[in-house]
């Protein structure tokens, strides 16, 4: 297991840390592949019920370490957006369970994207959004073109990509690009209690939530009624269902397993 990415368990959540601090945790081939592994282990432990991608320091996360990718005998351009970021979203979109990003400071370039990909982005009110590309003459990657188009509008994306502008968090919320900013003093605080929320609600409905989710950026409005359908019956029968209906009728509290 690499240092780079370091990974807690604590009451059904998985916290996967972006551990390069000294280097506002700007990802190297060693860390994006261990980012890879940490999620998959993630989505096969049952015990994980809902995920935190974080960063440790003062950053989320800065983005390439472009010394990697200006290195002549280093790794080649496609070669990172193939094998290191593209994978990395296509996980996050794909695990069914719910994936926090907590961005802990600043979150640039393809650390930005990394945590617009996820499910609920909760950042810190001194964190900021920079898509950092166009500053370095690249284009925007890691699914940037495809999710903030989609959160904030064509025309405010564009500009942000183009003009490389930084964001506040509280600016990104007002924008609906983020889900909300905290205070500082309250973020971890914060993020442990939404965490632990998700990790205790149905998992096997979430999952299926962000499924159709995922399907309806592709789908016209009949085909999506007819996957609300097929999956509402699935849904209908989890173990999960049962107990939410046996709790309501019993006027009590549910006790959801993940099943």
């Amino acid at each position: 297991m690499s240092e780079l990415i370091q990974t807690r368990h604590e009451n059904g959540v998985a916290y996967i840390t972006f551990n390069r601090a000294d280097k506002f945790n700007s990802f190297v081939r060693e860390m994006a592949l261990e980012l890879q592994n940490q999620l998959k282990k993630a989505d096969k432990d049952d015990s994980v019920r809902s995920i935190v991608l974080t960063g440790d320091g003062k950053a989320f996360c800065a983005g390439q370490d472009l010394k990697e990718a200006a290195d002549d005998n280093g790794i080649e351009l496609q070669k990172i957006v193939s094998e290191h970021y593209n994978p990395v979203i296509k996980l996050i979109r794909a695990i069914e369970k719910p994936i926090i990003a907590a961005v802990n400071g600043v979150a640039a370039g393809a650390g930005a994207n990394i945590a617009l990909a996820c499910d609920i982005v909760i950042a810190t009110e001194s964190a900021s959004f920079i898509q950092a590309f166009s500053k370095i003459g690249l284009i925007p990657d890691s699914g940037g073109t495809f999710f903030l188009p989609r959160l904030v509008g064509m025309q405010k994306a564009t500009a942000l990509m183009m003009l490389g502008d930084k964001v506040s968090a509280k600016e990104a919320e007002d924008l609906n690009m983020i889900y909300k900013a905290v205070p500082d003093a309250d973020f971890n605080s914060e993020i442990e209690k939404t965490a632990t929320k998700l990790a205790k609600m149905p998992t096997k409905g979430l999952g299926l939530t962000k499924k159709l989710l995922n399907e309806s950026w592709t789908n016209d409005l009949s085909q999506q009624l007819q996957r609300e359908d097929d999956i509402q019956t699935e849904a209908g029968q989890t173990h999960d269902y049962n107990e939410g209906v046996q709790a309501f009728l019993e006027k009590r509290k549910p006790n959801f397993t993940g099943k």
